[in-house]
């Protein structure tokens, strides 16, 4: 298994935007969560960018995994980026 970290960036006004979407967000992380498929994820308090970090076989997976959450298909999240990352501590 790899660690990957995921940069993106949220829609403008993107408290209000994700109300709809959130418990449906917050139960599918915590699934992830509990396969320990997620190790942590969450905006900056500016709200601006979403920072995660991942462990998975491959990066397509991790990408897959964004592509299927309902702030990605709902626009909540507007792009994202996933590396390869190696933890030193």
């Amino acid at each position: 298994m790899e660690r990957f970290v995921l940069w993106g960036t949220y829609c403008e006004n993107a408290l209000q935007k994700r109300e709809p979407f959130r418990e449906m967000h917050l139960n599918r992380l915590s699934i992830l969560k509990q396969k320990e498929i997620l190790i942590t994820l969450g905006p900056t308090k500016c709200t601006k960018y979403v920072f995660g970090i991942f462990e998975a076989k491959n990066l397509g997976i991790v990408k897959q995994l964004i592509q299927d959450d309902i702030y990605w298909k709902e626009g909540i999240w507007t792009s994202f980026e996933v590396y390869p990352w190696t933890q030193a501590f």
